[in-house]
């Protein structure tokens, strides 16, 4: 599999495991991260607050047999205060509560140091600046290797490009949610690279995709309502056999993408996407696919 590169040198697999579709099952999620393994992914993403603590567990524990291979990454994301009992939680991006999570999150993975850290959402009246200082500070300490940020949120975004060293950006991207395009070259010429999250769009762009339209869908899809949905499903389904290739392709042609994260509910889901993922499509039927989604933008939080 191809392995895409962060300023710091650490290599990540393009398409990545996200983690927070394991479940609580140890032996059911032991299937997926062996399979994950086999199928090439070095990347494993997980966060604190999936299962409060309890997948970033599982994840430590079951890549543990795999402690030798030194091209594993894990990449863990923090700011959200839990309450594991209430299943309450709030947002803190303080620099207290970053030192102190990060710590709590070694230990539930048992690790002594984790390779990515990420800010868990944020906003753009968070004291960014302390808790860049936070993640700087981490790194000094060797408790990390290096840290990103997931958001949606171009303002937000745009700082933490502009006043601090990260190297992912965590995104809803697919082809359907092409919003991001906007960002990319900016995103590109700071060295940064995108972690893709929601790449089939929630099923929309699976072999299920009529059936998950029908479903969960009646309300639309950000600028799509009901009708202009089904009609571009409709569409790519008529000129396409494989909805998945498709996005899967069409994120692979932007540089500054880092990985491709994908969950999975069995080890068949996993080897499917992974399928998807090695089926190659030309340039101009990318381009063509393209063209048939909206255009999409972001309209808040721009400043």
């Amino acid at each position: 599999m191809q392995k895409n590169t962060l300023k710091s040198g650490i290599e990540i697999s393009e398409v990545g495991l996200g983690c927070m579709s394991l479940g609580t099952d140890v032996n059911h999620a032991e299937t997926i991260i062996d399979e994950a393994v086999q199928q090439g992914i070095t990347y494993f993403d997980t966060a604190d607050l999936y299962d409060y603590g309890e997948n970033e567990k599982i994840v430590g524990k079951l890549l543990k047999k795999y402690q030798n291979q030194n091209d594993i990454v894990i990449g863990s994301k923090v700011g959200n205060h839990f309450n594991k009992e209430t299943k309450e939680h709030y947002w803190d991006p303080s620099k207290e509560h970053i030192m102190r999570s990060m710590k709590e999150s070694l230990q539930r993975l048992d690790l002594e140091q984790l390779d990515l850290y990420m800010l868990h959402g944020g906003t753009i009246e968070d004291n960014k600046d302390e808790t860049i200082e936070a993640f700087e500070r981490l790194k000094e300490e060797g408790l990390i290797k290096t840290y990103g940020i997931s958001s949606i949120r171009p303002n937000v975004i745009d700082y933490y490009l502009k006043n601090s060293n990260i190297e992912t950006i965590m995104m809803q991207f697919s082809l359907l949610d092409n919003r991001p395009e906007d960002l990319l070259e900016q995103i590109d010429q700071h060295g940064v690279k995108v972690l893709a999250r929601g790449p089939v769009s929630k099923g929309l762009l699976t072999s299920k995709s009529t059936e998950v339209l029908e479903k969960k869908f009646k309300d639309g899809l950000l600028d799509y309502n009901y009708s202009d949905l089904t009609d571009t499903i409709s569409k790519l389904n008529s000129e396409y056999d494989n909805l998945s290739a498709v996005t899967f392709n069409y994120l692979k042609s932007f540089n500054a993408l880092g990985s491709i994260i994908t969950g999975a509910s069995s080890p068949k889901q996993l080897v499917d996407s992974i399928q998807n993922y090695h089926e190659t499509l030309t340039e101009e039927q990318i381009k063509h696919a393209r063209s048939i989604v909206k255009n999409l933008e972001y309209t808040n939080h721009l400043s």
